[in-house]
C-alpha cells in the first residue's frame, strides 16, 4: 500500500464514523465504481458562486450511500457539499473519490480557475497572525536554538492524540470519553533525545501576490530551501502547504506521509503550533499528532533570558471545599484500579492520558491492583490527621497541612512502594504531594484526584490517581440535580445544536463541534438550516421546583403557532435519566422534523426517559456555563437494531 493510499484509508475510517450519524443508515457503496466513473459533471460538479466567483462549491453527484472523499486546495473533507473560499487568482486542483465495499476509488484530478484577488477572504485574524497581513511577510523559528534554549515553550515538539485540534488546545474543549485526546508537552532539557539542539532554519509566510511560504531546512539537506504556497481554512483551523513542509527535525522527516496536511493547534502574535500526523507504519509507533512549536522572529530577537515564573496547576473555584468540606471529615482514598499513575507537566496536565490498563505501554507495564490494592490514604480534614496504610500492612499516622496552592505537606516520611513495575508511590523530597487536578462525576461530586510528587531534576511530577472509597462522600444526588436546574431557563444551542454518540453508559464518540452549525446552512442541510434555527431560537425550557417536585415548561413556535406545555421531571440519578412527561422541542415542518420529541427506542422501554449525557466537557456541576445534553436513542439493540446510537440535543442557559 503506497503512502497516499494509507493516508486516505485513515480518512475513510473517519468518514465511516461520520456517515453513521446521518438521519438514515446507509451501506457502503457498491464495488463496481471505477476510477473512470468519477469524472466532473457525472460524479461531482464544481461551481462558482453567482455573486462571488471566488466562492467555489464542490458537490457530490453520487448516490448518498457513497461516502465522498475530497482533496482540495484547503485540505480534505468527507462532506456531500464543500464550500471553498479562495482569495488568490490561479488554477486549483480537486480530486474526488468515494468509499465502496471494494475499497477507496479516486478519479482523475479536475481543475478550476480563480481570476481575481478577493481581499476579504484573507482578512481573518488567522491570516494576519500567521503572515503579517496582506502585503507583508512574517518569519518563524522552531523554539529550540543551537544552544539548547527554548524561549517560550517547554521544548520544540509536543505530542497529542489524533482527535486533538484547535478546539482542545486553544478553546479548551474536553472531548467525549473514548476520543484519542491526550498530550505530552515534553520539555527538551529532560528529553533531549527527541532532537539535537541546532539552528533549524526559518519558515516565512507572506501575502505578497499570493499566499507564499519559504522554508529553510538547515538540518535536512535533502530538503534544503523549499518555496511553495499555503492555504488556510479559518473555520476548521487547518492549513494546506504545497511544495513545502513546515520546519521540523530530521529524526521525524520520514514518519509523516503528508507534511502539507496540517492542523493549527494554536496561533498568537508570537507563538504558533502546527500538527502533522505521525504514521504508525512508517514510525513503528502509534499514530499521534506531532506538534511543532514555533516563535516569531520578533519574539526571538527581543527575548532576553530571565527568571520566568513556572506554570502551576489551575484548580477550580472552591477546590478546597471539594476535597475536604463537602465530603465527610474523614475521607479514605484508594489508588485507581484502572489508571493509578501517570506523569504530569508543571501545569498539572497529564503527559500520557492513560485511562485504562490497556493504555499503559510495555516499557512500564500493566497496572495490577493485587500489587497496590491494599494501600489507602485516610485524611481527616477536621483534625488535619493523615493515615497511610501501605500494601505490606504498615500503618503510619501523622499530621498534615494543605496550603492555598493545593500542596499537602506531611509531618513524617513515608516509605516508597511499587505501583507498576519500577514506578513507585512516594512523597517528594519535601514530604509533599500537590493536587494536579480534581475529577467530578455528573452530579458534581468529587470522584477522583490526581496528586503529584515533584521530580527533583525534571520539570514534571509523578502523579497518583486516588479515588474516594465507597461511603467516603456525603451526597444528595437529587438535591444536586434539582439545584442545577431549578429556577433556570435553557434554550437550544444554535452553534452546537446536536451530536451523535454511542449508547449508555459511555456515550462515546461524537463528530460535531461548536462551529458545525450556526450560520452554516449548507454543510448539514439535512438537519440544519435557517428554518430549523428559527424554531430553535423560539424555544425555551423553564425548570421550576413545585414543592419537592421539579417541573418543566416548554415554549416554542410550532409550525408557525405559539405552543406551550408543562410537565413533570422525575430524576433517576443512578442512571442519569430525566423522565420528562411532555414531548420536547418539535421541529415539525423543517428539515429537522425527523429528530423526534420523545425517546421511543429507549432501552428502558419508557419513551419519556431522556439520558443526561456528559459531552464536550459538560456535567451537572458546570451546567450554567457548559449547558447540558439530553439524548434519545435513534437505534437500539434492545429495539432490534444492529447497534446503539444516541442523538443528543444541546441546551444552554438563556440570557
Amino acid at each position: 500500500m503506497n503512502k497516499l493510499v494509507k493516508l486516505f484509508a485513515l480518512f475513510a475510517c473517519i468518514a465511516m464514523m461520520l456517515a453513521s450519524c446521518a438521519p438514515e443508515n446507509y451501506d457502503l457503496g457498491a464495488i463496481d465504481v471505477k476510477s473512470e466513473d468519477l469524472v466532473e459533471g457525472i460524479a461531482f460538479k464544481i461551481e462558482h458562486d453567482a455573486s462571488n466567483p471566488n466562492i467555489v462549491y464542490l458537490t457530490s453527484l453520487m448516490d448518498s450511500k457513497y461516502t465522498p472523499l475530497w482533496s482540495h486546495p484547503q485540505g480534505r473533507s468527507q462532506k456531500q457539499k464543500v464550500t471553498l473560499k479562495i482569495a488568490f487568482p490561479g488554477t486549483y486542483q480537486v480530486t474526488f473519490g468515494v468509499e465502496t465495499r471494494g475499497g477507496i476509488v479516486y478519479g482523475e484530478s479536475a481543475s478550476f480557475t480563480i481570476d481575481e484577488f478577493y481581499a476579504e477572504f484573507v482578512s481573518d485574524e488567522l491570516w494576519t497572525l500567521l503572515s503579517g497581513g496582506v502585503g507583508n511577510a512574517k518569519t518563524w523559528y522552531l523554539d529550540l536554538d543551537a544552544d539548547g534554549v527554548s524561549r517560550y515553550f517547554l521544548g520544540p515538539l509536543y505530542f497529542y492524540g489524533t482527535d486533538d485540534s484547535w478546539e482542545t488546545v486553544t478553546n479548551g474543549v474536553t472531548l467525549p470519553e473514548g476520543s484519542d485526546s491526550w498530550s505530552w508537552q515534553a520539555d527538551w532539557p529532560g528529553n533531549s533525545w527527541m532532537m539535537n539542539a541546532a539552528d533549524f532554519g526559518s519558515m516565512t509566510f507572506d501575502l505578497i501576490d499570493g499566499a507564499n511560504v519559504v522554508v529553510e531546512h538547515k538540518t535536512i539537506p535533502a530538503r534544503g530551501t523549499e518555496t511553495g504556497t499555503y492555504m488556510l481554512d479559518v473555520d476548521e483551523h487547518t492549513m494546506r502547504m504545497t511544495d513545502a513542509s513546515p520546519l521540523h527535525d530530521i529524526n521525524r522527516d520520514g514518519v509523516v506521509i503528508d507534511w502539507g496536511d496540517i492542523k493549527i493547534m494554536s496561533l498568537t502574535e508570537n507563538t504558533l503550533q502546527l500538527a502533522v500526523l505521525r504514521d504508525p507504519v512508517l514510525s513503528g509507533e502509534g499514530a499521534c499528532l506531532l506538534v511543532y512549536n514555533f516563535i516569531s522572529k520578533e519574539y526571538y530577537d527581543n527575548w532576553t533570558p530571565g527568571e520566568e515564573e513556572e506554570p502551576e496547576p489551575s484548580l477550580p473555584d472552591n477546590w478546597m471545599d471539594d476535597v475536604s468540606q463537602t465530603v465527610n471529615k474523614t475521607v479514605v482514598w484508594k489508588l485507581s484500579e484502572s489508571n493509578p499513575l501517570d506523569w504530569c507537566n508543571l501545569d498539572g496536565t497529564r503527559m500520557n492520558g492513560w485511562n485504562n490498563p490497556g493504555d499503559y505501554p510495555d516499557w512500564l507495564g500493566t497496572p495490577d491492583p493485587a500489587v497496590y490494592g491494599d494501600f489507602s490514604l485516610t485524611l481527616n480534614s477536621e483534625d488535619m490527621e493523615a493515615t497511610f496504610k501501605l500494601p505490606d500492612g504498615t500503618e503510619l499516622t501523622m499530621n498534615y497541612s494543605l496550603d492555598d496552592k493545593g500542596i499537602y505537606t506531611f509531618e513524617e516520611t513515608v516509605p516508597d512502594f511499587p505501583v507498576i513495575s519500577w514506578a513507585s508511590f512516594h512523597l517528594d523530597t519535601d514530604r509533599q504531594l500537590r493536587i494536579m487536578s480534581i475529577e467530578k462525576d455528573v452530579s458534581g461530586n468529587v470522584s477522583g484526584i490526581w496528586l503529584g510528587a515533584r521530580d527533583p531534576e525534571k520539570p514534571e511530577y509523578m502523579a497518583y490517581h486516588l479515588i474516594p472509597s465507597a461511603g467516603s462522600t456525603i451526597t444528595d444526588p437529587l438535591k444536586a440535580w434539582k439545584n442545577a436546574f431549578a429556577g433556570k431557563t435553557f434554550k437550544p444551542d444554535v452553534y452546537w445544536f446536536v451530536d451523535w454518540v454511542g449508547g449508555a453508559p459511555g456515550f462515546s464518540g461524537g463528530w460535531t463541534s461548536p462551529s458545525t452549525f450556526g450560520d452554516d446552512y449548507t454543510s448539514n442541510g439535512w438537519v440544519w438550516d435557517a428554518n430549523v434555527r428559527a424554531v430553535a431560537e423560539s424555544a425555551t425550557l423553564r425548570f421550576e421546583l413545585n414543592g419537592d417536585k421539579l417541573n418543566v415548561t416548554l415554549n416554542q413556535i410550532k409550525e408557525g403557532v405559539d405552543y406551550s406545555a408543562t410537565g413533570d421531571v422525575t430524576i433517576n440519578a443512578a442512571d442519569n435519566i430525566l423522565n420528562i412527561s411532555i414531548p420536547l422541542v418539535d421541529y415539525a415542518g423543517t428539515a429537522a422534523s425527523w429528530l423526534g420529541t420523545v425517546n421511543d427506542k429507549s432501552p428502558t422501554g419508557n419513551s419519556s426517559d431522556w439520558y443526561f449525557v456528559s459531552h464536550g466537557g459538560s456535567n451537572l456541576s458546570n451546567i450554567d456555563t457548559q449547558g447540558f445534553w439530553l439524548g434519545r436513542y435513534t437505534s437500539s439493540v434492545a429495539a432490534g437494531d444492529d447497534n446503539d446510537e444516541v442523538l443528543i440535543f444541546h441546551y444552554v442557559l438563556a440570557e
